[in-house]
């Protein structure tokens, strides 16, 4: 059994809506793995992203208790949980959020500038991780000339350089077209397998499951069931 990295138990989030209380999580427990490329899938609203941002410290909880690589996240400040984010996890986005002024070079290099890197040696690491993606001559290209897929990949090479052990992807695929959305799942199942890094995915895209280790289901804030795909 690979190592686990992250254990939730009992996880419950709630939301104020004026008087009325929305429970977003109800008692979600779920354990993840070295190497492992997880997909949490269900219906819009069932609790996938506030589940996602709980576990990688951007939302508090209410009652429960989350280990990340052996931290008790519920003990962290905020500044400990900003730390521990730029430290240890990466993010992916449906939309990229690419900075359009910017290279692609420059902006895989941002996470790296921005925690004080000297601009040499970030501009050496993102060159290595768009290599890793297979855009290193997209180096200085910027968002608006490449397509979607060119774009979620330097996105993935931006959360890849600063070597996170975890990486979270919402809805990758989900403004891409079936080929490049098969593409860029290729790519991160095959990070997970090289890199050493965990990954979950969230996703509506029932095309992707094959890439999946494990399948988390949830719905109405609870996780139903979790099945190995292979």
């Amino acid at each position: 059994m690979s190592k686990k990295i992250l254990h939730c138990e009992n996880i419950s989030k709630i939301f104020n809506a004026g008087e009325a209380e929305v429970k977003a999580l109800q008692g979600v427990t779920l354990d993840i793995y070295e190497n492992e490329l997880l997909m949490l899938v269900g219906p819009s609203g069932c609790g996938k992203t506030t589940f996602v941002s709980v576990l990688s410290t951007l939302l508090s909880f209410e009652e429960g208790s989350c280990e990340v690589l052996g931290r008790d996240i519920s003990k962290m400040s905020d500044e400990e949980k900003t730390a521990f984010r730029g430290e240890n996890i990466g993010f992916v986005f449906q939309s990229f959020n690419l900075l359009p002024s910017l290279s692609s070079l420059d902006n895989v290099a941002l996470p790296l500038t921005i925690a004080g890197e000297k601009r040499d040696e970030a501009q050496k690491l993102a060159k290595e991780m768009l290599n890793a993606v297979n855009l290193a001559d997209k180096a200085d290209i910027k968002p608006s000339k490449l397509s979607g897929g060119q774009q979620q990949r330097v996105a993935i090479a931006r959360a890849l350089v600063h070597q996170p052990k975890l990486i979270i992807c919402d809805e990758p695929t989900s403004s891409l077209d079936h080929q490049s959305g098969q593409i860029v799942m290729q790519l991160l199942k095959k990070i997970t397998k090289e890199k050493g890094v965990s990954m979950i995915v969230v996703t509506h895209d029932n095309r992707v499951y094959e890439y999946a280790d494990r399948i988390a289901t949830m719905e109405d804030g609870k996780i139903l069931k979790v099945d190995s795909y292979l």
